[in-house]
């Protein structure tokens, strides 16, 4: 698995994941969006750790 990611976007990412997983993260009323909330931030801050987005491999948008 290639790194997709450049640094700034890692590091935007990990910044994301911090806010929605920390304790300023949005708290909704509904159930089923805190939950899309919380899966989003794991993603973002899987996603800062490995460099990798396989959206952006499958939406062919890799850097070169």
């Amino acid at each position: 698995m290639k790194s997709n990611l450049n640094a700034v976007d890692r590091v935007l990412r990990f910044a994301l994941a911090f806010w929605w997983l920390g304790p300023f993260a949005p708290a909704y009323s509904a159930t089923w969006a805190n939950w899309v909330i919380l899966i989003i931030g794991w993603i973002a801050l899987l996603e800062s750790f490995f460099g990798y987005c396989s959206l952006q491999h499958a939406l062919g948008l890799d850097r070169k």
